[in-house]
C-alpha cells in the first residue's frame, strides 16, 4: 500500500556534474544553447518538453506541458491554439513562466517574461512543415472545449480530412507560436548533499545579463 513514508523515502543524491564560475557563460540564452544540446546529445527523452506556466482570470496559477519548437534571440518559440485556456489567459494576462528538467543530466531551467504571439509567417511556415495528420488535428480539435464523446472529436478529423481532400490545408487563423522573452533564466545543477549549483540571470536595460549564484 502507498503511503506517505515511502513517498518521502523516494530520493536521488544528485552527483552527475557540476556547474561553477568556471561554466557559466556572460548570456544566458548561450548559456541555455549549450545546456539544451547537451540534452540533446545525451538522449534525453523529449528534451524540449517544457512546463508552461501562465495565472488564469482569478489570479490561481496553471501550468501544463508544451514543446519547446525554436530558439529565438532572447525568446523561446512554441505552438498552440490561441482560443486554447492557455491562449485566452496570456491574452489576460502574458507573464508566464517555464520550466525544463532533464533528470538524465540532474538539471532544471527556469525562465519567466512576457509571452506575445509570433509573427504570421513564422507560424504558416512552421504549420506546412508538420505531418498532415497534425495539420488536420488542428483544425479538428476546439482545444480545451467540451466533448460529449471521443466519437465527436474523430467525426471532426474525419470531416476536416475528407474537406482537405479537395482543397489547400490551409493555417487556421486560430492556431499559431507565441514566443517567451525572456527577462530572467535560472540554471540549476544537482549537487550531492542538496548543495546544488544555482546561477541566476537577470536582462538588464543595456540587453546585457547579469548573474549571481544562489543558495540551494
Amino acid at each position: 500500500m502507498l503511503s506517505n513514508k515511502v513517498i518521502a523515502a523516494i530520493r536521488q543524491d544528485y552527483a552527475l556534474k557540476q556547474f561553477d564560475e568556471s561554466h557559466v557563460q556572460a548570456d544566458a540564452m548561450e548559456q541555455f544553447k549549450i545546456w539544451f544540446k547537451e540534452a540533446i546529445d545525451a538522449e534525453v527523452i523529449e528534451p524540449n518538453a517544457m512546463t508552461l506556466a501562465t495565472v488564469k482570470y482569478d489570479g490561481r496559477p496553471t501550468a501544463r506541458i508544451v514543446l519547446l519548437k525554436g530558439i529565438e534571440e532572447n525568446g523561446f518559440v512554441f505552438f498552440t491554439n490561441y482560443d486554447s485556456n492557455k491562449g485566452k489567459q496570456l491574452q489576460t494576462n502574458p507573464y508566464a513562466t517555464l520550466v525544463f528538467f532533464w533528470p538524465e543530466l540532474q538539471r532544471q531551467v527556469r525562465i519567466e517574461g512576457v509571452i506575445s504571439k509570433n509573427s504570421a509567417q513564422a507560424s504558416d511556415e512552421y504549420f506546412h512543415s508538420r505531418p498532415l495528420e497534425s495539420r488536420i488535428g488542428a483544425h479538428a480539435s476546439p482545444q480545451s472545449s467540451e466533448l460529449k464523446n471521443r466519437e465527436e472529436l474523430e467525426e471532426r478529423y474525419k470531416e476536416f480530412e475528407k474537406l482537405f481532400a479537395e482543397q489547400p490545408l490551409m493555417r487556421p487563423l486560430h492556431w499559431g507560436g507565441y514566443i517567451l522573452q525572456a527577462e530572467s533564466i535560472e540554471f540549476w545543477q544537482g549537487r550531492q548533499s542538496r548543495l546544488h549549483d544555482r546561477f541566476l540571470f537577470t536582462k538588464q536595460e543595456d540587453s546585457t545579463w547579469k548573474h549571481v549564484r544562489l543558495a540551494p
